[in-house]
């Protein structure tokens, strides 16, 4: 018998196949809002119009922009933001850009109810081992406008980097969920390839390793399975053809569906796991982390759950096939890196990223029992 509880989140509504410039007025309009602050990508605020057309889109009821946050969140740049979105007394945060943005609005929202004002200020309000910390909780809410396809704007979760120890933290509350996002194919083709392609194989992880978890039930195996086939077709084709607009708007939603195990209480496994650790010590780019580790910890937890694999390999279109090996050429075609070392991380360093790597929310619950760093240990060395 399945056994299980599923949470519907603060979120109103996801927006698909609309301009970002034309829905984000109308979200104004909805809500209510006057004071919008955008937090934005930098890259996309110098070198395009697209910002320039949103805030003129908006009028006066942009009040600031923040375009300076660095990879994987970093605590320093969210103080940064908070105190820049507090002087503008903003109502509302949006964000354009990728998922270091995005959780980096969420951190915000908090720092905003809880009066946070500098780096260590943070410790009050993160996730620990004894639970969450009793928080105000956000009234200056988020709308996301993704140009990455990680999915993270669809949870109520957000990665922050704390400088000293390297470590990537969570925060959570149920209101730092955006309250609408925007899905909008014609600003996503402004996202450098490599960027697009490799966070679509972290949308592919949340599949998979939501499909292949002991903690797995029908209502995110749909979302996954269904997420996971449009992935597999459509980015090969947005690589084929960066302008195909269906492409990556099949990208876009394939990425919402990814998150249904997830927001749904399904716990991910060891290539999240370990790839916080890639992340918040080394540097490596969300996507690259899943692009890396994926295929070894699926042929590492193959004994414990091969008919759910099977699910995987059949949904990418090779139903007869290692869903290992699936994954692995599907990673390479695209021009991936798969290999620990193509990321500039050696072996010297295995060691310590498996200590970290256990003190994840993941790694503790991947399929197949880990019991200690020696087992991560196996997992990096198939990768190195």
């Amino acid at each position: 018998m399945h056994r299980g509880r599923v949470v519907f989140g603060a979120m109103d509504e996801v927006v698909f196949g609309r301009p970002a410039s034309e829905a984000l007025v109308a979200q104004l309009d909805r809500l209510g809002t006057r004071r919008a602050f955008l937090m934005v990508s930098g890259t996309l605020n110098r070198e395009t119009d697209v910002i320039d057309t949103i805030r003129r889109a908006l009028g006066s009821r942009c009040v600031g922009t923040f375009d300076a946050m660095p990879p994987h969140t970093p605590r320093s740049a969210v103080i940064a933001a908070s105190e820049q979105a507090r002087a503008a007394d903003a109502d509302l945060i949006v964000t354009i850009g990728g998922g270091s943005i995005t959780d980096g609005a969420k951190a915000v929202q908090l720092c905003l109810a809880n009066d946070i004002r500098s780096a260590d200020d943070i410790d009050r309000i993160k996730a620990g081992r004894g639970g969450l910390p009793r928080l105000a909780a956000p009234t200056v809410r988020q709308i996301s406008v993704p140009t990455t396809i990680a999915g993270g704007e669809f949870s109520s979760t957000a990665g922050v980097t704390n400088e000293k120890t390297k470590v990537k933290e969570a925060l959570r509350h149920p209101l730092i969920m955006p309250r609408a996002v925007i899905l909008d194919p014609w600003l996503a083709q402004h996202t450098p390839e490599w960027l697009w392609l490799s966070t679509g194989i972290r949308a592919v992880d949340h599949c998979v390793e939501g499909i292949c978890s002991r903690e797995a039930h029908p209502y995110g195996d749909a979302q996954a399975l269904k997420g996971l086939s449009m992935l597999a077709q459509a980015l090969p084709r947005v690589k084929a053809a960066a302008g195909d607009l269906d492409a990556r708007m099949d990208c876009q939603i394939g990425t919402w569906l990814s998150t249904g195990p997830l927001a749904s209480g399904v716990p991910m496994g060891a290539s999240h796991g370990i790839g916080y650790v890639l992340g918040a010590e080394f540097g490596v780019p969300h996507g690259y982390t899943s692009c890396v580790m994926l295929p070894s910890v699926m042929r590492w937890n193959k004994s414990a759950n091969a008919e759910r694999q099977a699910l995987v390999a059949a949904a990418m279109g090779h139903p007869n096939d290692d869903a290992g090996d699936v994954l692995d050429r599907f990673i390479r075609n695209l021009g991936m890196p798969r290999s620990l070392r193509e990321v500039k991380v050696g072996p010297e360093h295995f060691d310590r990223i498996a200590q970290q790597a256990m003190a994840t929310p993941w790694v503790p619950r991947n399929p197949r029992k880990i019991e200690g760093p020696a087992q991560v240990r196996e997992i990096l060395d198939m990768t190195a």
